[in-house]
């Protein structure tokens, strides 16, 4: 069978077994976009949304989310996070989020990091509809890993070194 199926002998999902892989350093980053119009944005720019402190509220969903990645998401391991940031930026008519996850485990946090920058997302949608509910949540994607024996992936040309 080859290491990149996930399917045992009677074509079940499984858990991939990484008991023989190094503990390294790993690191992932993973981004989602939220597209807003421009009374939300005059909101957020002068700190004036009805619920309060959007960005906040946000950063500490997407924490939380990291945390709690293998709970949502089937097979995924359970890791001790070295640290997770998660940031909000407000763009002309945008909000960038950016998450990035960390930790010294047998397997990367790209999950961790994906779900982080989702829910955030999914919170300030939450925080927001009152004003907006035409916000679209888009291009939520893994920008760079690092760590492991697959090395390094950005996503802005360089793709793997080893």
């Amino acid at each position: 069978m080859s290491k990149l199926t996930h399917l045992d002998g009677d074509g079940h999902a499984r858990m991939v077994n990484v008991g023989d892989k190094d503990v390294t350093q790993r690191t992932a980053v993973a981004s989602a976009r939220v597209r807003i119009g421009k009374e939300l944005h005059a909101l957020i720019a002068s700190k004036s949304v009805p619920k309060g402190d959007v960005f906040g509220v946000a950063r500490i969903a997407g924490i939380m989310a990291a945390k709690k990645t293998p709970e949502l998401i089937p097979l995924c391991h359970t890791l001790l996070l070295d640290g997770v940031d998660v940031a909000l930026s407000l763009e002309e008519n945008a909000v960038l989020i950016v998450a990035r996850v960390s930790t010294s485990a047998r397997t990367g946090v790209e999950m961790e990091a994906l779900t982080a920058a989702s829910v955030a997302a999914l919170a300030f949608y939450d925080m927001c509809k009152s004003v907006d509910r035409g916000m679209v949540i888009e291009r939520v994607r893994l920008e760079e890993k690092r760590g492991g024996k697959s090395g390094l992936y950005t996503r802005k040309g360089r793709s793997r070194e080893r």
